[in-house]
Parts: structure tokens; sequence; C-alpha cells
């Protein structure tokens, strides 16, 4: 095989080269330097650090730090990494007796006010011998302390890239875990992809960054340098050490976070737009984020960053729902430890007044709206108040009065209700979704936008996925009079709406809930959602939500797809608010708010058997359930509502390629005014999300593809006769000779392989629409496939194992139980090298099949060998 000109060695030297020359790093190598190969540390560098940046600190009280910074009461390595990254971000409070005397004192670990005071070091080679001898590729030491570790891979290698380099940093946290007590985090990077993330990350969330200062974000296609001059210049690296990784603990699992460079530069202005407005027009302004990108942590560094930067500033942070409000405050409560102060929420306008009162600095209280509804008397005028609005497009944000009709009372706007309640805060605002071009009410409360990070740009960067369309209206039967109905629900539907319009409107209320609650238009729905979701239910955990238009119809649409799927008791359930006027028999269905928290974390847990809500309102916004995939609209919505229902389905989750949105009630027109306030490239790229228009012609195009790489092995002939209306058997051996063709050469199945996968992702959104020649085509495909990969890929499989899985494979594929044993007579254990087997492989119909199964057992037997 040729070598490449540009080497896996070449790539670590121009990083090497970039740390050197650009970011002013000292460089070494490994092997040339003398230490205790058992030892992750750097002793003789830490040991002089600590002096140097604790000058007045005696010997005694370094050497105390450095033991704790080496003993740690846990023998988990998340817990030992917690607790180092306390002492990082904070320093070590140590205890130690000098002159006949117990002295305590902080011992700082990094000198984060002077960057320059500090011990850079990119390390190459770093043997390290623990459970076994491993050599990362790159280390960055800052003070003896091994922060970062950097694995990189060649892009110009085949059968390499980023996700092997990922991999093998899994490896490393086996092999070498103590390396990992002091990691802040890792980068993984293939030359064209660099991207970094925590030792609690999965692949899919290492991000990259974007940005070397925050100017712009640099989308070119292997700039591979950006990671590292963005990450790594030594004020941000020691910023982003001190200030933006966090570990979010809960009872389920600990989980440490990275901040993304869009976080990272939107904390910083905001920090700094209202360090200016506290001394000027208390309006800070709002930051933009889309939906799905991570804003609650985003609040979550700010309120950190703010607070020591202004030392005594007390944040309130409001929302407009209770259960936003618990959600919010719950992100808040499991990051106390990075806070360093316990969040507390208001019960009552009484108590939040209370807690701004004996609170003279810091402090971070959670309040909804409603309480500003209370009175109108000032809850406290203190100047060093940060009010943070979450959502902060909502109209509820409005300033201007209204007169009640029947009563003649004048009705204060939120936002000047908030205002009189505290007239000397200052305000900021953290939105989903852009503030309308219209609202001006906002902008007057909050000021103008601090910074934007719309939908394209989240998708380019691999933090959220996008959202397909698929219209199954015409499944309901609806006519033109019926849709009209409900296109003017919309219209009727306006956040800005005063009583009367309401009270105009509800008379169109009825009429539509009479409508969409129709017995013969509900067993249209649930027999439709149904077969719907049975084709998409193995993707992913199968997640789903269906969105009804009120509490009524949800508890039918429950009860008639319960009637129709009997053993689906546990998997469906319905979330809504019970009532004091709700019927007896809807309460055992609603239960209490405890059996509802009981559900949240049934649907968060992928492997529960819990897979389908059925919402009206709740769980529609501020909820995050990565592995949400699929989501059935059966309500009119519009807005900002419409978007951030939607955006359920946009999160990040394994190799999930987008999310669904099912519409029963056409909400594409809706859908299209709501991305009016959205950024030009927002609009270009959700402009047309129909699937019938985006996945599926993906799908046949790639369908073509595949067929033309079986071109010589007749499919078209043989396929309807024996794959379609064959038998089991006929199919079976169908299947297997498609296999032995595919890996008639190299190069054909390495573009097989490529494109299926392809075919595959476009196969996931649109499988709703094929017809059943399609949908039997792609299963061939599916099954030669996940045959090829598994008899050629580089895990280890056993003869039996191989055997089995391809066996499976054919019954998985077909439903088959006719099914050709490859080797029917073997039975038991038995050496590659025994006669009796090689004449059977020789014997073998399927040459090259038996080719490549023989090449990976040797490949194995080899392997054994060398470690003898």
């Amino acid at each position: 095989m040729r070598k490449s000109i540009f080497t896996e060695r070449n790539y670590e030297n121009a990083i090497l080269e970039l740390f050197r020359d650009d970011l002013r790093y000292e460089t070494v190598c490994g092997y040339e330097v003398e230490r205790d190969y058992h030892s992750v540390l750097f002793g003789e560098r830490l040991e002089k650090s600590l002096q140097k940046i604790n000058p007045n600190k005696p010997i005694e009280a370094i050497n105390e730090a450095i033991y704790r910074i080496k003993n740690y009461e846990s023998n988990n390595l998340i817990q030992q990494n917690i607790q180092f990254t306390k002492f990082l971000q904070n320093g070590v409070e140590v205890n130690y007796h000098l002159s006949g005397k117990n002295k305590s004192d902080l011992i700082r670990l990094v000198d984060f006010e002077h960057p320059d005071n500090n011990d850079f070091i990119l390390a190459r080679q770093w043997t390290i011998i623990e459970n076994a001898e491993k050599r990362p590729d790159l280390i960055v030491f800052v003070n003896g302390l091994p922060l970062v570790v950097i694995e990189l891979k060649s892009c110009f290698r085949e059968n390499t890239d980023v996700s092997e380099a990922y991999r093998q940093l899994q490896n490393y946290m086996y092999d070498i875990p103590s390396l990992f007590i002091y990691n802040a985090f890792m980068v993984i990077a293939d030359f064209a992809v660099s991207k970094a993330g925590t030792i609690t990350a999965t692949e899919d969330r290492f991000m990259e960054w974007k940005t070397v200062d925050g100017s712009f974000e640099d989308n070119r296609y292997a700039a591979f340098d950006v990671l590292f001059r963005g990450m790594f210049g030594k004020n941000q690296f020691l910023d982003i050490l001190q200030h933006f990784i966090l570990y979010s603990r809960s009872t389920e699992k600990d989980i440490k976070i990275l901040t993304g460079y869009h976080q990272y530069y939107a904390v910083k202005k905001a920090v700094q737009s209202t360090c200016n407005a506290v001394n000027k027009n208390s309006k800070a302004g709002v930051v933009w984020h889309s939906t799905g990108s991570g804003k609650s942590l985003t609040m979550v560094f700010y309120a950190r960053l703010l607070q020591k930067k202004l030392q005594n500033q007390t944040i309130i942070i409001l929302t407009d729902r209770n259960d936003l409000d618990d959600q919010l405050y719950a992100q808040f409560a499991q990051c106390q430890d990075y806070l360093r102060q316990e969040p507390k929420q208001a019960v009552n306008r009484t108590d939040l007044k209370k807690l701004l009162k004996n609170r003279v600095a810091n402090g971070i209280f959670f309040t909804t709206m409603q309480k500003f509804e209370e009175n109108d008397e000032p809850l406290s005028e203190r100047s060093d108040i940060i009010l943070i609005a979450d959502e902060a497009h909502r109209s509820q944000y409005t300033i201007n009065e209204t007169v009640d009709v029947k009563t003649g009372k004048i009705k204060l706007g939120f936002a000047r209700l908030i205002r009189n309640s505290l007239p000397n805060a200052t305000f900021i605002g953290f939105t989903g979704t852009p503030i309308s071009l219209k609202d001006r009410d906002t902008q007057e409360v909050f000021g103008d936008y601090i910074d934007i990070y719309d939908m394209t740009q989240s998708i380019n960067d691999g933090v959220t996925r996008p959202i397909y369309y698929e219209s199954r209206v015409v499944n309901l039967g609806l006519n033109e009079d019926i849709l009209k109905q409900i296109d003017d629900r919309y219209d009727i539907i306006s956040q800005n709406a005063d009583g009367q319009i309401i009270e105009r409107s509800k008379k169109k209320l009825a009429q539509m809930e009479s409508i969409l609650g129709a017995e013969q238009t509900l067993d249209s729905l649930c027999n439709d959602i149904i077969q719907h979701y049975e084709q998409r239910q193995d993707l992913l955990t199968g997640k789903a939500m269906i969105v009804a238009y009120s509490r009524s119809i949800a508890l039918k649409i429950y009860e008639k797809i319960r009637c129709l799927r009997p053993d689906w008791n546990e998997k469906i359930k319905v979330i809504m608010t019970s009532d004091n006027n709700d019927p007896t028999e809807w309460k055992t269905i609603i239960g209490t708010k405890e059996y509802r928290k009981n559900l949240e974390r049934k649907f968060k847990d992928d492997n529960d058997e819990m897979k389908i809500a059925v919402v009206v309102d709740m769980w529609t916004t501020g909820f995050d359930v990565p592995s949400l995939a699929t989501m059935y609209i059966y309500k009119p919505l519009q807005g900002h509502t419409l978007i951030q229902t939607i955006s359920r389905v946009n999160r990040v989750f394994q190799d999930k390629v987008g999310g669904l949105i099912v519409d029963y009630v056409g909400i594409a027109s809706a859908l299209k005014r709501a991305m009016k306030d959205y950024t030009q490239r927002d609009q270009k790229q959700f402009g047309d999300p129909n699937i019938t228009e985006t996945a599926l012609p993906k799908f046949l195009e790639k369908l073509e593809v595949c067929h033309t790489l079986f071109h010589g092995f007749h499919l078209e002939i043989n396929f309807e006769s024996k794959f379609i209306e064959g038998t089991d058997r006929d199919r079976a051996n169908l299947i297997v000779d498609g296999i032995n063709f595919i890996l008639g050469s190299e190069k054909q199945k390495e573009t097989f392989i490529k494109e299926f996968l392809l075919l595959k992702q476009a196969h996931s959104l649109c499988r709703s629409l094929l017809n059943k020649t399609q949908r039997f085509e792609f299963a061939f495909f599916e099954a030669i496939y996940v045959a090829v990969f598994r008899t050629t890929t580089e895990k280890k499989f056993s003869f039996h194992e191989v055997n089995k899985q391809i066996n499976e494979l054919l019954k998985q594929s077909i439903k088959s139980d006719g099914i050709i044993n490859l080797f029917a007579d073997t039975q038991e254990e038995f050496s590659i090298f025994d006669v009796k087997f090689l004449k059977e492989i020789a014997a073998m119909k399927q040459k090259n099949l038996a080719a490549e199964l023989l090449a990976k057992l040797l490949q194995e037997q080899i392997t054994v060998y060398k470690k003898n």
C-alpha cells in the first residue's frame, strides 16, 4: 500500500508547531524526560509551579496540597474528577502543622489572574504505566497537571477517523485511569474534524469549536487549527478552566459539561452588557439561542461569572409557568457546587420579598410571573438585583395597560408590574425563539439582542438536529371546510389578544372541540398514529409524543389507543394537570403531581417501557428528552408556541438523523408564518421541511445507487419472484448470494457500505411514504449491509458467533423460519485448522463470504498467537 504523504506523525508535528510558535507553550518529548512512568503528574514542574504561584505560603502547605491532589477518599474515577475540578477552580483547602501550631490555608493550583505566571507545556508521547502501558499522542500540562488529553488520527488514512480517536480515549480510561482524575476535557481530531468533550460525554456530545475570537463562525472544512487556537490561547484556556466547566450532579448520573463556543461568547458578552446596564439604563439585552442549544446551561454559566464580576449581585430568575420554573430550578440546583450556593424557589410573593430582604449579597432565587400579579407594591428597591427572564420573547412581557370591559378595572402589563415591583433592578432576557419584529414591548423592557445563535448554525455545529415535516391530514378525511376552520383557529389564537377577542373566540373553540373530538375522526387518527408509529418504533428508543387539542381529547386518544393495543398499558401515558371539576374516572389516569414526576423520570429513561406521551400543554416547552424523535400534532399552534413545541424533537442523540413532526391539523402555513422572525438562513433552512420533498427524493436516489452496485447480479429478474413473492428459503438464498456478490470486490464493498448508510438515514424519516416494493428493497439491502459489516469489521468474532449472527440477521430481515445454516454440521468448538472444517469451507458455494469469514477467523488466531 502506498504510504500517505501526510501521516499522523506529520499532523502531530503541525499541532506541536502551532502550540510552540503561535500559543507560546513549551513543548517536550515524553521519552526525553526523566520521570516515573507510573505517575501521570509532571512532578518536578508541579512543586515548582505551586511555590511560584503561592509565594507567601510555607512548603508544608504546598506539600499538603500536593498530597491532597494525589489522594482521594473515593476509588470512583468520576468522583475523583469532581473533587479535582473543585480544587482546580477554587483552590485546595489545606490543614498543616507549623511551629507547633495547626494552620489552615488555601493553595491555588493555577494563577487565573496572571496567565503568564503559570507553566504551560504540550507533551508528546508521554508514556504511562498502570493497568497497561499506554502513550497518548499529546497531553497539555498546566503547572505539572495533565489537564487535557489530545488524541489525533490522520484523515488521510483509510478506515481511521475521529471516531477511532474517541474509542481510543475510552480505552485509555480503563488502561490508565489515573490520567483522567486530572482531566479538564479531551480533544479528538483527525485533521478534517476537531472536537472537544469531557470524560462523561458520549461521542455525539463532543463538539467543534468554530471560532478563534468569537467574531464569526469558521464553517470551512478541515480548519484544523481553529479549535486549538480558539480554546488554548493562554488567557482563554484558563478562563474556560475556571468558569466554563461544571458538573451537573443528580441522583441518576453526574454529568461533566464543557461550554460550547456559542455559550462561551454569549456569556462573555452578556456579563459585559449587564455591567454596562447596571450603571446606565438597566436594560442588559436579550440572548437568543436556538431551542435545544443549551440555553439553561448558558444561564448557569452567566450566573456564576456575573456574580464573580459584580461580587454582590442578587439574581432573580423569572419564568411564566410553574413547570418551567421547576425545570429551570432543577438545572441550577444540580449545578450548585459550581455556583457555590444553593438556589431557592420562592413559595409566594411574601416569601420572595423576605428572601430579598434577608440577603444583602449574592443569592439566586426563582419565581414565576404570576407572583407579580398579587399586588404592585415594591418587592425591593435594591439596585444590585439582576432579573433574568426565561423565554423573554413571550408577549406576557407587555407594558401597556388594558381595561376589563366588564369590571372597568385597569390591568397592568406584566412588564409594568415587574418594573414597579423591582424599580431599580437590571433586566436581561434569554430566549430560544426570536423576538417578533412587531413586539416592541420586549425590547423596551430588556433592550436589543446581545447574541444570536440561530437554528442553522446550531444544526451545522451538531448541537441540535434538523426537524422534518410530514403531513397526514388527508388520512383523517378532513374536508376543505374543516381545514379552513382550523386555519381560522390559528388567527383566533393571538398572544396579544385582549379580553374582548378571547370572549368572541369561545364559540369558535367549542366548534373546534366538536370537530377534532368527533368519534369517527379520532378513530381515524388513532389508527393512523399506531400504523405510523409501528413503522418507526424500532428507531432509537421508540420515544414519541402526541400533542392533543384539549384535555378531553387527550384522554379519548389515550383510551382509543389502549383499546386498539391492549398490551400498551405501560407503553402510553397521559401527562396533564388535574382540575377540581374533572370526572372521577379521569383522576386515576391523570394521577398526582408525584405520579407525573415519576412519569417524567420514566420517559427520560431510554430503556423504560414508557414510550409514548399524550400531552396538551405540559412537556411542550422546556422539556428535554434527547431520544424523542417523533411528534404527532393534533392541535392548532402558532408562533413561538409552535416552534417551542416542535423543538422537543431536535435534540442530539446517538445516530438520530433528525426529528419528525407528523401533522394532522395543517400546521404548515403557521410554521411558515412563525419563521418570519428568524434569520434569513433559518427561513431558507426550514422553508421546505416536508419529507416528501426532502427525505423521499434522497431515499429514491440512494436506492437507485445501491441497485447500480448490484449490476451483474440480475437483481431485477430475481427480486420480485424470489424476495417479494418467493418462499422464506428463496429469500434467504437471495440474501446470501447478494452478500457473496458484494464481497467480490473490496472497492464495491466499501462503496456499498457508504451508500447504504446514506440510504438508511433517508429511510429513517420517510419510511411511512414507501410502497411495498421499496420497503422490501430496503430490507434486502439492509440485510446485506449488516452481514457485510459484521463479517468484515475489525471487531473479533468467534466462528460460532459469526454463524449465529448471520442466521439471526436473516431471521430478523425477512421473518423467516427456513434459514440456511452456512455450517450446518458444525455444532461445537473446533480448530479452524481442522481438516474437516477446511474441506467444508472449500465446498461452500458462496466463495467470497467463506473467504471473508476465514480471513477474520485467521486474523483472530494470529492475534492470539502474537500475544503468546
